[in-house]
């Protein structure tokens, strides 16, 4: 066996990649993509965000890279917000998606062989009993149209109004989605009838408890609001969850508080709807992330990386107890996108054959292991946390008062931007630096990310000199 082969067999993922990664030919942004972000702004409208904060006119990704219109190659520590498990352009996907596209694309909600595949596959990986009596329901194509079918179908199951969501959610921007999300500055919550409690932030408690005393408290808050006639809220259609909040800011709740909550569902009869938008799809190291604490939901909503390598998809897969609905009650014109179909059938075969999830895991802990022993030389770094490839690192002024720092977050992105790492902001109070790369990342892609990452937040606390008042706290 030659040396290149040995290497190759040693990690499969190395040559998944532009190689070499970063490397950029100009100064970022280039000139090209000045000019394509100048065109932009004057043609789509204000509501445009990330070019506003990573300023790139993305051309071709390969894997866990891609490369600007003036040639710069980029590690890609964002993924699509989730989407690119499987990596940009993976030949398989590729491959599944054209042959389908010569074939057939459109077929509405008609039974067609993508289809029949694609629910056959996606039953197989599903948790518990969901494995037996799941039923699966395509409607429009993004994250936000699989909330709205799971909200739409539990109200109608239950014939109750009302829904329990929690504080940093976030379930995506049509009017539905927006009312179980928690964000009032993106125009929720709406006036759907929705009560957010407390999730289990343990570095920012909300009801001010540690969590090697609190009892799960916040889980106990739900079943006294339920048993309670003067809570003030009526016994509801479902409860929706995210198991690890993403754009909340990474959140993982702790060992034992999902199990809880799902027994507090089941004892009151009320739906439990899970999103795994996000996290599905072997993120945090388990093909779907509430497999982790062994639960299993009435209600699993996806998309993202469902989609294989971006195409447009999203479905709820659903307990058949819940299957109430009449013919035609929930349609979407999309809802029977072939290709995306095809591409996503294919997608979930390379998860398979290269075993992601195992992949995510380890690599996983290997970046948080990284990250904490750098942590005590990045004084403004409070808190790492994560699971599987779905990583959050918050940002503070002083780690004693715990006082965000947007700005540092914001600050420590561009450093990575300028060094040719792509990642993203999120977090309660936009302060936690957010990675969610291609699962396919190589072992020294994502060493070679976090070496910059920690480098670029250096680079930022020297250049936003704490104010004295942080510093005289620290003293």
């Amino acid at each position: 066996m030659s040396t290149q082969d040995k290497h190759r067999s040693e990690d499969p993922f190395q040559e998944m990649h532009y190689a070499p990664a970063p490397s950029l030919a100009t100064e970022v942004p280039g000139p090209r993509s000045r000019e394509m972000l100048d065109e932009q702004e004057q043609l789509e409208s204000k509501a445009r965000s990330y070019p506003r904060a990573v300023p790139i006119a993305i051309e071709e990704g390969l894997g866990a890279t891609m490369r600007d219109a003036d040639g710069n190659t980029f590690i890609d520590f964002f993924g699509g917000a989730g989407v690119l498990n499987v990596g940009h352009s993976h030949p398989a996907v590729l491959a599944a998606a054209a042959a389908q596209e010569r074939k057939l694309v459109h077929a509405l909600d008609f039974p067609t062989t993508p289809k029949l595949r694609l629910m056959r596959r996606l039953k197989e990986l599903l948790p518990g009993p969901l494995k037996e009596r799941a039923r699966f329901h395509f409607g429009g194509p993004t994250g936000s149209d699989a909330i709205e079918a799971a909200l739409k179908l539990t109200r109608a199951h239950t014939g109750r109004e009302s829904v329990i969501a929690f504080q940093g959610s976030y379930h995506g921007m049509t009017s539905g989605a927006l009312s179980v999300t928690s964000d009032v500055g993106l125009g929720g919550p709406q006036s759907s009838p929705v009560h957010f409690m407390p999730y289990p932030y343990c570095y920012r408690c909300p009801l001010g408890l540690q969590p090697d005393s609190c009892g799960m408290a916040c889980a106990k808050l739900i079943d006294n609001s339920l048993e309670d006639p003067h809570s003030g809220i009526p016994k509801p259609a479902a409860v929706i969850v995210e198991p690890i909040q993403g754009e909340g800011g990474t959140i993982v709740p702790p060992d034992g508080y999902l199990p809880e909550l799902r027994r507090i569902t089941a004892k009151h009869d009320v739906p439990l709807i899970v999103d795994e938008i996000q996290t599905g799809f072997s993120r945090t190291g388990t093909m779907f992330a509430c497999e982790y604490d062994g639960i299993f939901p009435d209600v699993m909503t996806l998309s993202k990386a469902l989609g294989g390598i971006g195409y447009p998809i999203s479905c709820i897969a659903y307990d058949e107890r819940l299957d109430s609905w009449t013919p035609g009650a929930h349609i979407g014109t999309f809802r029977g996108h072939q290709v995306a179909m095809a591409a996503g059938e294919a997608a979930i075969g390379v998860m398979q054959e290269l075993d992601l999830a195992t992949h995510a895991a380890d690599l996983g802990e290997l970046a948080l292991g990284i990250l904490r022993d750098a942590q005590d030389s990045m004084p403004t770094v409070g808190d790492i946390r994560g699971r599987g490839l779905m990583i959050g690192i918050e940002l503070v002024h002083d780690r004693d008062t715990k006082e965000p720092w947007p700005e540092m977050a914001s600050r420590v992105r561009t450093e990575c931007f300028e060094r040719g790492v792509v990642i993203e902001v999120g977090g309660h109070f936009s302060n936690v630096a957010r990675f969610l790369p291609p699962l396919v990342i190589s072992r020294k892609l994502l060493l070679t990310g976090l070496e910059i990452f920690v480098e670029s937040v250096r680079a930022a606390e020297e250049a936003l000199a704490r104010p004295l008042s942080a510093s005289v706290r620290n003293d």
